[in-house]
């Protein structure tokens, strides 16, 4: 059987916040995670998913296809 731990428990693992965590598990960026109700259950082996975010404060456009 395998053990889950609960989206605060996860926080306190990886250093995040529980939105954040909360905002992975419903974009499915969470290899294993299980919906229960209004709560999710995460694996307790998952790895912390790498952070897309742009940090550097320029966006980079794509350029169009189109043309």
């Amino acid at each position: 059987m395998k053990e889950y731990m609960t989206i605060k428990e996860a926080s306190e693992k990886w250093g995040i916040g529980t939105r954040w965590i909360n905002t992975l598990c419903h974009e499915g960026r969470i290899e294993g995670v299980v919906k229960f109700g209004a709560s999710f259950a995460i694996p307790s082996e998952a790895e912390k998913p790498e952070d897309r975010r742009i940090k550097s404060g320029k966006y980079i456009k794509k350029k169009d296809e189109r043309l």
